[in-house]
């Protein structure tokens, strides 16, 4: 199935089941099992998409590419390069990416997400997929000139809009082997698999559960390739995922 989360026309929040381009919507959530699908739908074109899920955390991964440390100059790691981006930072399908005044260069992240569907905590990585909801994309958008190459990076990654994610969550897909490709105004940037991942998504997930508790709707971002560039207002950039549709956004 393809979960959105919607604003319909007259205002309710509600998540849905995405057919084409029909929308059924269900009573709570996809994290309510088993949950119940209304008698109620709409064309994509009626709605809102909103951020397919409400996060207590988004845990970004970085380095998770060969090429992209090898890009920076930095060593590939020997355990997962973590960090994490507020609720505040979310960002929905064509919803503007806002210049912060205070960067000077501003670039996109495309990365592969994965929605944790129940509580977890300390699994195995041969039970991770026990607790994956499914699959969606991000852009793990990065003021890089407030980066230091050594150090926290929460400063260049947690303005608002700083994480686009959606446009839907598929549990219909395989993340382990998908083409992934990031374009700004239709000029391919990014290109490579996430079969090239160094620590995989069990690995992450259970690595993660080790760590901190993951609970339903928790998303993590698995790093992105090689081939990231500045971004200019006006600018339209799209996250493309082999069986995950597509993430637009434009610079504001």
């Amino acid at each position: 199935m393809k979960y959105v989360r919607i604003r319909t026309p007259d205002r309710r929040v509600s998540y849905g089941i995405l057919e084409d381009k029909t929308i059924t919507l269900m009573e709570g959530s996809p994290f309510d099992k088993p949950f119940m699908l209304l008698d109620e739908h709409y064309n994509i074109s009626e709605v809102k998409l909103l951020p397919p899920c409400e996060y207590t955390k988004a845990i970004c991964i970085g380095l998770n590419y060969r090429d992209h440390a090898e890009e920076f100059g930095l060593p590939i790691p020997e355990t997962p390069v973590v960090f994490m981006k507020p609720s505040t930072s979310a960002a929905a399908q064509d919803e503007d990416i806002i210049y912060p005044t205070m960067c000077h260069r501003l670039d996109y992240e495309a990365e592969l997400a994965v929605v944790i569907g129940k509580r977890c905590k300390d699994v195995s990585e041969g039970d991770a997929h026990k607790y994956i909801l499914g699959y969606t994309i991000a852009n793990d958008v990065t003021a890089r000139d407030l980066q230091p190459k050594n150090g926290q990076w929460t400063v260049a990654k947690s303005f608002d809009t700083f994480f686009p994610f959606g446009p839907y969550i598929s549990d219909e897909t395989d993340g382990s082997d998908l083409y992934i490709t990031s374009r700004v105004n239709g000029e391919t940037k990014q290109l490579s698999r996430t079969s090239n991942l160094i620590f995989s998504v069990p690995c992450l997930v259970s690595y993660l559960s080790h760590v901190m508790t993951l609970l339903p709707g928790d998303v993590i971002s698995t790093g992105t390739p090689g081939g990231i560039s500045g971004m200019q207002k006006g600018d339209v950039v799209e996250i493309e995922i082999e069986g995950l549709g597509i993430l637009r956004n434009t610079i504001a």
